[in-house]
């Protein structure tokens, strides 16, 4: 009789669960995955930081060596650099790379002190310059953070002449490299360093300085002391698109 009610009891046992099983909701709740970030996109932004540079000065040459001299003048160290930049990024795997333009004004200190040589005041004066670049990036991205390497053309110069008071423009490279941090899906922030060769070279001007003057009679010659070429330290934000 015991071995018969074994399968009235296996029935009982496979209703229960079935009932049981039919209390349970249909499916389990589905996974979210939150979205992976990629570096991929069009961005533009700000930037400003800091730029060391050539002096700006002049050296005098006279006619003799009581009138020659050294004037001080724009450029050197601490310079305030500010200004935006436009690019675009892809990404494959891990690896990142773009292209980056950027124009910036660098305040180079002011005018050149002419003290003596009165003929050079007022020709224009070094106080404002400008330069831009046209870049790749190459870069890692670890998640939210990319380390990159960057280079390409630069092109600017000072507003004026300070010799002169004419506008002048040169072109020359640029190399550098950075680190930027996403800090939300479209915000990001980044501190880069740049060095610039314009090519400006040094600049010259002659002048001859009649008699009857405070200074000897004959002919004078200026020099710029700058070279075209500045370091800079810069920190700026990036909108992604």
């Amino acid at each position: 009789m015991r071995l018969g009610l074994l399968p009235a009891t296996m029935l009982a046992a496979c209703l229960t669960a079935s009932a049981f099983a039919a209390d349970l909701p249909s499916r389990a709740p589905a996974i979210v995955y939150a979205p992976v970030f990629t570096w991929t996109g069009l961005y533009v932004g700000l930037n400003a930081g800091v730029g060391w540079s050539d002096s700006g000065g002049v050296i005098v040459t006279g006619p003799t060596s009581a009138s020659s001299g050294s004037l001080g003048g724009g450029g050197g160290d601490g310079q305030f650099v500010g200004g935006g930049q436009i690019g675009y990024n892809w990404q494959s795997g891990a690896v990142v790379y773009g292209i980056e333009t950027d124009i910036q004004y660098v305040d180079t200190g002011g005018d050149v002190a002419w003290g003596p040589y009165t003929w050079w005041a007022g020709r224009g004066g070094g106080d404002g310059a400008y330069f831009g670049t046209v870049r790749v990036r190459l870069g890692y991205a670890i998640d939210r953070t990319l380390i990159y390497m960057t280079g390409g053309l630069a092109y600017g110069g000072l507003n004026t002449n300070p010799l002169t008071g004419n506008a002048t423009s040169n072109a020359g490279w640029t190399i550098g490299g950075g680190v930027e941090y996403a800090f939300t899906n479209n915000w990001t922030i980044k501190v880069e360093g740049l060095y610039v060769d314009i090519g400006a070279g040094r600049r010259t001007q002659s002048f001859v300085n009649p008699a009857g003057g405070a200074l000897p009679a004959g002919t004078y010659t200026a020099t710029t002391s700058g070279s075209g070429s500045a370091g800079l330290l810069r920190v700026g934000v990036n909108y992604k698109f």
